[in-house]
């Protein structure tokens, strides 16, 4: 399926597969709450365990997340790639993206050509391994489609290179703190 494909649905409020550096991911508007709720549903995801957004530039990440010296320090050092920061949400980011407890939001440029293309006409875009909670993840659209089927709109073509979740660093308190070791 095209690109163009995958905005459409997107806009729709449907799940997209599509590849990224470490992951085969599910990815939705992360405007859209329903949106959200389906990607939770489909994986079996407790609905408190947020999903990462994925962004095409640093400056994509800014109009979503505050970007502190430090995380704008690792963000130029690392993106695209497989770390994603937790920063605090911007005020005007929805109540419902990131850990609504917290006010925070992870997130992360891949390094990944098809995902970039795609966040680049999309804008951001909320992204989860594509596995059922507990499960192996997915590492290219065909294991993708066999495991989800049509209850995702568009399978992007590609595998993800990495085959291993992105690392995840907290940036919101006063020391850094490894969430998730990964490959950064």
């Amino acid at each position: 399926m095209s690109i163009e494909a995958a905005i459409v649905a997107l806009k729709q409020g449907e799940i997209v597969g599509v590849p990224t550096d470490t992951l085969y991911g599910l990815a939705a508007d992360p405007f859209r709450q329903d949106a959200l709720e389906m990607v939770f549903t489909l994986k079996g995801r407790p609905a408190v365990k947020p999903m990462a957004i994925l962004v095409a530039s640093i400056e994509a990440a800014m109009q979503i997340g505050e970007l502190s010296d430090r995380a704008l320090e690792l963000a130029d050092d690392h993106w695209p790639g497989p770390l994603t920061l937790v920063i605090p949400r911007l005020a005007t980011t929805p109540e419902w993206l990131g850990h609504t407890g917290r006010r925070t939001i992870g997130i992360r440029c891949p390094d990944h050509p098809v995902a970039l293309e795609l966040l680049e006409r999309s804008g951001p875009l909320a992204v989860t391994s594509a596995n059922i909670t507990g499960q192996s993840p997915a590492l290219n659209d065909e294991e993708a489609q066999a495991l989800f089927g049509d209850a995702v709109s568009v399978y992007l073509e590609g595998e993800a290179p990495g085959g291993r979740a992105s690392t995840i660093i907290d940036l919101t308190e006063e020391s850094p703190l490894i969430l998730r070791e990964g490959p950064v």
